[in-house]
């Protein structure tokens, strides 16, 4: 049954990471600790198995879209020092503090979607319809 558990999940990680360019992190993170895993054990497993998710799904991209190479590759070294430092860091925290990170980067991202939501595709019909009502 745990196997079939860890299956779902890379399935649904894959999907995630495919289409959203990343963030199947996020799934695996959290249904890695479900399954009993420690806060640090399931980020450290999160990202083994998203690293080669992502890698896969910038492959897609790539082909599909344009992007700048040399912006690419200060985002590269950048993001790899940042890793770097957020790896040493996660040594050194404690476990609430992770968690608590981790869930107010996760309310962050959902308040910002949500106010993308909501500019995107309820103000611009509000727009549209009072200019159809004054003609």
């Amino acid at each position: 049954m745990r196997k079939l558990y860890f299956c779902i999940l890379g399935i649904i990680t894959g999907i995630t990471n495919g289409l959203l360019g990343s963030g199947g992190g996020i799934i695996a993170v959290t249904m890695l600790k479900k399954s009993g895993m420690s806060t640090k054990e399931s980020h450290a497993t999160s990202l083994a198995l998203t690293l080669p998710l992502s890698i896969t799904s910038c492959f897609f991209y790539m082909r599909s879209f344009s992007f700048s190479d040399m912006n690419l590759i200060y985002l590269i070294i950048s993001g790899l020092a940042g890793a770097f430092l957020g790896g040493m860091l996660m040594k050194k925290l404690p476990n609430t503090y992770l968690k608590k990170a981790f869930g107010i980067i996760l309310i962050i991202s959902g308040i910002r979607l949500f106010l993308k939501w909501i500019y995107f595709y309820c103000i611009p019909q509000h727009f549209l319809l009072v200019y159809l009502l004054r003609l």
